[in-house]
């Protein structure tokens, strides 16, 4: 080789060598800037390096697919998670057999993680890509056992965080059952559990990875009993006082008012005991009503009516009525503030990417969706911000938004286009998919406690936000009243 070639190789090697330092230089700098690297300890890479752990946590919370107040396992798997990271555990908070707190206690400002862990009855399912059913009673259709399951890693992650880091702060897990029309977290706001809170995060799963203000409607249910009396249904019917008459006389009067209520609003009921036999003249009936609307004053008027409607039923069908309140719920009070602070940490974690049995798997539940097509974006990557977020479900982190700074984020534990509530939710949430999205929500939600213990200042605006939007004279006033936790409602 001569000495003009082995020059050029000396100095394109040379000049190799000062890019990859330049590149690297860069790319520590960049790192460096953000608060979540510049301490001690990775909490993110620590979070990758436990995902196994966590996984396995989620699964056996899908396994034990739990009710509404009946979740035993389910919250117990939790807090042994978190008492074998030094949290202490506050057991049966509120009235409430399977809530709980769990809390590492270092001063500063109270940081606020909620965790869910309810199934939903009749969504029996197996984590595979056609219907069949794991002959369960229940199945998590709305994947909180990812909820829970994440919400927990993140406050373990910022509790070690903290200690690493030499840095005051309260971390406290909220362990959060009944979601799913129970309203416990209602409970806890009404017994003032979140009253010391400076801001609460909370995640839920979903079909696409998003961080955007979230919505959801008000709601108020209950269940409308009635009474008559018994005889043979061909023998002597004029005996008879039909209870079933009552709930179909009641659900057809309501069914009329739909004209006549705010275009937005939503009314749900389901016949949950019409009697025994067709030719018994049943003596009880019973139907489930929820009444929804993007205002909770809209809600209660609209309850009213419902109420009406039962007492008109009675009267005309010579029975007797009484109701008992199942759940009711605020509609989410967002925090603009809190949302783009985590919306940015979303959009630095980013999504993630299928395998090939997973790309087989997320196929064939869009076949069985109708064949619709599997788009990926917001898997791989991240859903565009937007403040103009539409509500058509409801949940009780509305009643935890007017109490404290709330923030939220969605990631995606589902095949593109699930719907939730659906055998095919509960198919992803028990696979990798799963897995996957949970993760990047227990980092999300990590980063953006971290973002919040380094900087008070953060703290202090959401919380001039929240006083602004929520009103000086805001008295807190649940929908439910002052009935007890509806322990049996899935009974």
């Amino acid at each position: 080789m001569n000495k003009i070639k082995k020059r050029h190789l000396y100095l394109t090697v040379y000049l190799i060598k000062i890019t990859m330092i330049t590149r690297l230089s860069t790319f520590v700098i960049v790192l460096l800037s953000l608060p979540i690297y510049a301490q001690n300890n990775n909490p993110l890479a620590d979070l990758d390096i436990k995902t196994s752990f966590y996984q396995a946590i989620a699964n056996d919370i899908w396994n034990y697919a739990e009710m509404g107040y009946q979740e035993h396992k389910s919250s117990e798997r939790l807090k042994r998670v978190l008492y074998d990271e030094n949290f202490t555990i506050s057991s049966g908070v509120a009235g409430m057999p399977t809530a709980f707190i769990a809390e590492y206690n270092n001063g500063g400002p109270v940081i606020a993680f909620l965790g869910e862990y309810d199934a939903l009855p009749g969504l029996s399912q197996l984590a595979v890509s056609i219907k069949k059913s794991a002959g369960k009673p229940a199945g998590h259709a709305c994947g909180h056992h990812l909820f829970g399951t994440a919400s927990a890693a993140a406050a373990i992650s910022v509790k070690n965080w903290l200690i690493d880091n030499n840095i005051n702060g309260t971390v406290r897990f909220y362990g959060c059952p009944a979601e799913e029309g129970g309203s416990g977290k209602v409970y806890l706001t009404r017994a003032g559990l979140f009253d010391d809170v400076d801001i609460a995060l909370h995640w839920h799963p979903s079909s696409i990875n998003a961080a955007n203000p979230g919505a959801a409607l008000a709601n108020k249910s209950a269940k409308f009993r009635f009474k008559g009396v018994s005889a043979h249904a061909a023998g002597s019917p004029e005996k008879g006082r039909s209870a079933l008459d009552a709930v179909e006389s009641m659900n057809y009067m309501v069914n009329m008012m739909r004209e006549h209520i705010p275009q937005d609003a939503r009314i749900h009921y389901v016949i949950t005991d019409g009697g025994k036999a067709p030719n018994v003249v049943p003596d009880f009936a019973e139907v489930y009503y929820y009444a929804r609307h993007q205002n909770r004053t809209t809600v209660v008027d609209i309850f009213e009516r419902i109420k009406k409607a039962a007492e008109g039923a009675a009267l005309g069908t010579d029975t007797s009525m009484s109701f008992e309140m199942i759940g009711g719920t605020h509609e989410l009070l967002p925090n603009i503030t809190l949302q783009k602070i985590m919306y940015n940490n979303l959009i630095k974690i980013g999504g993630y990417q299928y395998d090939d049995d997973e790309l087989n798997f997320a196929s064939n539940i869009s076949i069985s969706l109708g064949n619709i097509s599997l788009d990926t974006t917001f898997s791989e990557g991240i859903a565009p911000y937007t403040d103009n977020a539409k509500a058509y479900g409801s949940t009780d982190v509305g009643d935890v938004s007017f109490i404290v700074p709330t923030v939220g984020m969605s990631a995606a534990t589902w095949v593109p286009g699930t719907p939730a509530h659906s055998w095919q939710a509960v198919a992803a949430g028990g696979t990798s998919i799963g897995t996957k999205g949970m993760m990047i929500a227990a980092k999300t939600l990590t980063a953006t406690a971290i973002d919040l213990f380094s900087n008070n200042k953060l703290i202090s605006e959401a919380t001039r936000e929240f006083i602004l939007k929520r009103g000086k004279d805001f008295q807190y006033k649940p929908l439910l009243g002052n009935r007890k936790p509806a322990l049996n409602y899935r009974n």
